[in-house]
Formats: structure tokens, C-alpha cells, sequence
């Protein structure tokens, strides 16, 4: 399947991007910081997707994510699946916690969290991730995973676009 072709498959309906990471570690900030380009980008347009910048803590907004209906949660954050830095992963729930069970920087997996997301009812969890180059501290993101940041938001900014203008 093609990046486009993922990334419009988990951007259907109501969604609420939730950026995940720590920005004083280099890359890990990926997260965070593509949830604030796309907050900028997109709060202005009709159905803007809700953008929650959930820090280390994704888990403190699991019941919020549940109770409120969306059709899609897409977390946004740095993983470390063997591939090249800057390499895009776009994993679905299952995946997810067969890719990434317990074993994370956060308090429980991203995993974890996505299926107890889709326990609670309708919605479906995704991960848009992408392989850090370096999680030193006090650094910020490197170029290259800018780059891939960059990218990304301009392809989910103008698939939001598309979805309000057609829809």
C-alpha cells in the first residue's frame, strides 16, 4: 500500500490527532511537533480534526478520546521499527500491539492504548510513525526526520482539504 493511500485510510471521518513524544529529546519530539503544524494548518477549515498534544502522557486522554465519538485517533510519534531515520510507518491498531507490545517510552504502548481505545467503542487507532535518527537530549529534531515531518503535513494537511472540499 502506498503512503497516500494509508495516510487517507486513517484520516476517514472524525479524527483527532494526538502528538506523542518529548521535544527535549531530539527526535522524539516528531510527534508533537507535526501536531502543532497540522493545529496551525487546519483549525481554520471546516471539520478541523481535534489535535491534542499529548506529551509522554498519551494516556491521560484515553477516556476524553472515547467518550467524545471520533471515527478515527491517529497517534503521531518517533518509533523505532528498524528502518531508515526519516522512514514513515502507518500501523493500525493490531499491528501496533504485535509491532509494539508493552515495551515503550511511555507508560503503557501505544498498543495498549489504541486497543482499550477500540474496546470503548467506534473509534479506530492508528499510528503514524516515523524512525528517529537521534533521541539525544537537548537537541531537536534532525533534518532528516524535518524533512519526513514536513512531508507529512503538507500530504495530511491537503488530504483534509480535499476530504472538506469534496465532502
Amino acid at each position: 500500500m502506498d503512503l497516500l493511500k494509508e495516510l487517507r485510510e486513517c484520516t476517514r471521518g472524525r479524527v483527532c490527532f494526538m502528538g506523542v513524544g518529548s521535544t527535549d529529546y531530539g527526535d522524539d519530539g516528531f510527534g508533537i511537533r507535526l501536531a502543532e503544524k497540522l493545529e496551525q494548518n487546519l483549525a481554520k477549515r471546516a471539520n478541523a480534526p481535534v489535535v491534542i498534544d499529548a506529551g509522554t502522557m498519551p494516556e491521560r486522554y484515553t477516556g476524553r478520546i472515547a467518550d467524545e465519538g471520533y471515527d478515527s485517533l491517529v497517534f503521531l510519534d518517533a518509533v523505532d521499527f528498524g528502518g531508515e531515520p526519516g522512514a514513515v510507518l502507518v500501523a493500525n491498531s493490531e499491528e501496533m500491539a504485535s509491532r509494539f507490545p508493552q515495551i515503550s517510552t511511555h507508560k503503557i504502548s501505544l498498543g495498549m492504548l489504541a486497543n482499550w481505545i477500540e474496546a470503548s467503542g467506534t473509534t479506530k487507532a492508528w499510528l503514524i510513525g516515523v524512525q528517529p535518527e537521534s533521541l539525544k537530549m537537548g537537541q531537536g529534531v534532525s533534518p532528516t526526520v524535518q524533512d519526513t515531518l514536513d512531508i507529512l503535513e503538507e500530504l495530511l494537511s491537503d488530504i483534509w482539504c480535499e476530504e472538506t472540499d469534496n465532502g
